[in-house]
Formats: structure tokens, sequence, C-alpha cells
């Protein structure tokens, strides 16, 4: 095998948001295979909110990246050599090997892609660690009945349009919150929402009591702020809150917070946060029920694909900015 292993390396860390000089470009050989060990030439990188967590110099429920080690990250790709014997050369695999074109991982720590109900790069979205925190954080969590509202807000994103159409697929009412009228067309045409309030216009928190006027009982929030502090006044008794993630205070020296505690009291909420690493239990099932629904055309997803690996910094910032539909992916060429 000729080729190069190409990579990309965390180069600094940035102040506020992150810029293409935040990396940098390394060309090397192929890792060695240690017993019980796969190499996979990847062919998807999944990029995701919580790497902006990564690039930064403090631990939250991870390690950060080391200065000049290759960026995390979730890839999927083809077994291109093996000395596991749970896996063989062809095999459509999904795991952590990182932003570069070939790694080298424990075989258990790798998971088999099963190309013949979804795709190989739905194996980093909706069949892979974006649908499985939709799902334990959805049905898991906020436990929604049939009949009841749930609210999702970063809906046209990776786990937030897994979440949404869940919720539907339970019998419940789905509102989305998401960032431009583009984005909310898509939740309500594409994924079948049954309305999307656009966060960024001006008549926000209006239209947001108009499409809940009966009021909230789960939401799946990914943002946190000022979007999730307008929906406070109208939980319901006994609701729900899945705190999924905190896109709003990505970069943010002075995040709006939860300013309304009331109406957390008074309804006698329940708040949840998680991280889906903690759950190892539920993916297996999670992703056989996902790629079920998925092939069954049940569940729809939308993919923005940058070309080339040398394209993953841009990619990450985009995503950061709002800027990416759906799954936020790179083909490695």
């Amino acid at each position: 095998m000729t080729e190069s292993n190409r990579q990309v390396l965390l180069a600094s860390r940035p102040e506020g948001k992150p810029t293409e000089s935040s990396f940098r470009i390394k060309d090397g050989p192929l890792p060695s295979l240690g017993e019980g060990q796969v190499l996979v030439r990847n062919q998807w990188l999944s990029i995701d909110p919580y790497m902006r967590g990564r690039m930064m110099d403090i631990r939250t429920y991870a390690e950060p990246v080391a200065l000049g080690d290759v960026m995390v990250g979730d890839t999927a790709g083809i077994v291109v050599e093996s000395r596991h014997p749970g896996f063989a050369v062809g095999d459509a695999v999904a795991g952590h090997l990182g932003w570069q074109r070939f790694g080298a991982i424990d075989g258990s720590l790798l998971r088999k892609v099963d190309t013949t109900r979804v795709p190989l790069s739905a194996g980093l979205g909706v069949a892979g660690m974006p649908g499985v925190t939709a799902y334990v954080g959805l049905i898991d969590l906020c436990a929604p009945q049939a009949g009841e509202t749930v609210v999702v807000t970063a809906a046209s994103g990776g786990v937030g349009s897994v979440a949404g159409q869940l919720a539907k697929l339970r019998g419940c009412r789905v509102v989305g919150v998401a960032g431009g009228a583009d984005k909310c067309r898509h939740v309500v045409d594409d994924l079948g929402f049954d309305a999307c309030i656009d966060y960024k216009a001006a008549d926000f928190k209006a239209s947001l009591k108009a499409a809940l006027p009966d009021g909230v009982n789960c939401i799946f929030d990914n943002v946190g702020g000022e979007v999730l502090d307008a929906l406070l006044p109208r939980l319901r008794p006994g609701a729900r809150i899945t705190l999924c993630g905190a896109i709003s205070e990505v970069d943010n020296p002075s995040p709006h917070g939860i300013r309304r505690l009331l109406p957390l009291i008074v309804n006698r909420v329940k708040v949840q946060g998680f991280i889906v690493g903690d759950h190892p239990e539920r993916w297996a099932p999670a992703i056989d029920e996902l790629s079920g629904h998925v092939a069954a055309g049940r569940i729809h997803f939308r993919e923005t694909v940058a070309e080339g690996l040398e394209a993953a910094p841009r990619a990450l910032i985009d995503l950061l900015a709002g800027r990416s539909l759906g799954k936020q992916l790179v083909r490695i060429l």
C-alpha cells in the first residue's frame, strides 16, 4: 500500500472563534497494526459541535486535544487490513479515528455499519452518534407520550432533526426552533415537524407563544441561552427538559444562562443533562431502530458535505456559525 496518511492536527488553541490557522495538515506513513487492531481507510469524517470544546485547554467530560495531535472525530470507512477476528477486509465500519485518511484502532472500539439499510455516511449521522444522542435524550430522558407537545431546538441539525422525527413517530406534536426561514421550511416540509419557529426573526417570542398555545411537555435543547430561556414560561406541569448541548455558549464571553427559575419550580420540571457516551448499552438498540426507520422511509436526513480532508477546518467553522444544514460531513478523498 503506497498511499500516505494525511492528517489534520491541532496547531493552536484559538482565542475566540477558531480559524483555519488553528489547524495544520501533515502527510506521513500509514500506521502499523498491533494484535487485535484494524486498519481503516476513512471515507467520511463527522464534524460536530463538541469539537470546539476539545480545542480548549480545559477538561470537560473528556480530555482536550493536545497541541500537535490529530484532531478528534468519528469516521466511517472500509477495513483494509485486520488483525482482529471480528473484522475482515472490506467491512464497512465506524469509529473514533480522528481527522485522518487512515486509522488503526482496536477492533473492540469499532462497529460495523449495515450498508444494506443505511448509506455509509449515515453511520456518522442518523445511524451513528448524533442519532443515538437523539434517541437517548428523547426516548430515555424526555420519555414523551402520545399527544404531548415536544419542542426541539437546533431542529435542522444532525441531532435535533432525528429527535423531532422520533417524537413524531411516538404520536407527539413537535415544534422545532431553527435559525432562518430556509431551515424552518426544511424542518416542516422535509422532516415533518408540525411547526418551526425562526429564532432570528423579530417576532420570535410572539411566534413561539402562538405555536404553543397549550404549553410544552418536553424540551430537547441543543442551544441554551436566550432560546431556552424564552421557552421556560411555556412549560406545563410535570414537563421534562433534556439538556443535550449549549451551542449559544460557544465562544460567548457572556453567556445568557437561565434567568427564569420560577417556571421550573412551579411546574415541578425535571431537567437532565447527559453525555451519550455514558450510555453504551443503548447504542446497539438505538442504531437498530433508527436504521429500520431510515430503510422504511420513516426518518429522513440531510447532509452538508465538504470535499477533501483539507476542508475539515472550514467545515467546523461553518458548523459553529450555523451555516450547515442537517449533518455536517467531510468526504475524505
